[in-house]
């Protein structure tokens, strides 16, 4: 109880917080001369949310290249030490190879199967398209670690001749099988972990999709019909181009949370059996081995191979918005 009183408290304080802090900003603006407001007014808004991101991003991120820079304790300068480290660890090599594999496979299959969602569910009566759809969306409400929970049932392994608890071993035993131990095989256990991600994205996927589908005008589609065109030219070629520009907004928005991916491979590998990821090994060289300047290194390439993409994501932003 005290601590559901103290969420409370924190979320009432919070919000309370700042809606009172917009209260006086706003106040304090329209006791301004007139000709003062309207260039002061806008600040009222964006000034806070400023203020945050340049104390707790852009500062922290400026720190992070200064200790990429410093030794495990930060104190003593080491020069490009780190970023040698960077080029040659073997764990490192792993690490973005594996980071590379999720970045070609995550993104294209959560679009994929999301696409597909939304053009066949659009095809079903307005009751059952609702239906499948919150099915597919449903994921999206569990956080990574319950959802890396929920798989850790699925994918659990026991020696041969035991009860198998996990429900791909007890199907693959079923037919008379061995236990297959998906997160230790070297073979499988990233395409397993990105089964996990896949699921958690493509009712994200479908959504923005089913929107952009949902806008294409009719009238092309029936001109392509009259035309003689079959539903599969019409999709790959009336459908797709005009929603092209969701189809990449969606793939680089879920490539960005790939390249930062770590609550799935924490809690189910923690790394091993060769499942390393940027993120994870940032966590263990930090917390675990007290290296300061490595992990802030590899900070540091995660922020400069992100920042690309997310320059594309905002660049199509602007360009969907100026088409409407």
């Amino acid at each position: 109880m005290r601590q559901l009183l103290t969420g409370a408290m924190a979320i009432l304080l919070g919000v309370g917080g700042v809606l009172a802090l917009f209260w006086v900003l706003n106040q304090a603006v329209d006791r301004l001369p007139e000709r003062h407001q309207d260039r002061w007014r806008p600040w009222v808004f964006i000034g806070p949310a400023t203020v945050v991101v340049v104390l707790f991003l852009l500062v922290p991120a400026l720190d992070t290249i200064r200790r990429s820079f410093m030794g495990p304790s930060s104190e003593e300068f080491v020069g490009l030490d780190n970023y040698q480290y960077l080029l040659t660890d073997p764990q490192v090599r792993t690490a973005i190879w594996n980071n590379l594999l999720w970045i070609i496979v995550v993104p294209a299959v959560s679009v994929a199967i999301g696409l597909a969602v939304a053009v066949l569910a659009d095809r079903l009566s307005e009751r059952w398209e609702k239906i499948a759809k919150s099915l597919i969306f449903l994921p999206m409400a569990i956080s990574f670690v319950g959802a890396s929970t929920i798989w850790g049932f699925i994918y659990a392994w026991r020696t041969p001749g035991t009860p198998q608890i996990g429900l791909l071993n007890a199907i693959w035993t079923g037919f008379g099988n061995d236990p297959v131990g998906w997160l230790q095989n070297f073979a499988i256990n990233d395409f397993a972990l990105m089964v996990i991600m896949v699921w958690l994205q493509a009712g994200f996927a479908m959504v923005l999709l089913s929107a952009a589908i949902k806008n294409v005008p009719v009238d092309t589609i029936e001109a392509a019909r009259v035309d003689g065109a079959g539903e599969v030219a019409i999709f790959w070629r009336v459908i797709v181009p005009q929603i092209r520009s969701t189809i990449v907004v969606v793939g680089t928005t879920i490539l960005i949370l790939v390249l930062k991916i770590f609550d799935i491979v924490y809690v189910m590998t923690d790394g091993n059996y060769g499942t390393d990821v940027i993120a994870n090994l940032f966590i263990r060289q930090m917390f675990n081995f007290g290296q300061f300047g490595q992990a802030a290194v590899l900070v540091v390439f995660l922020i400069v191979v992100t920042t690309p993409f997310m320059v594309i994501n905002i660049r199509r932003f602007r360009d969907q918005e100026a088409l409407r």
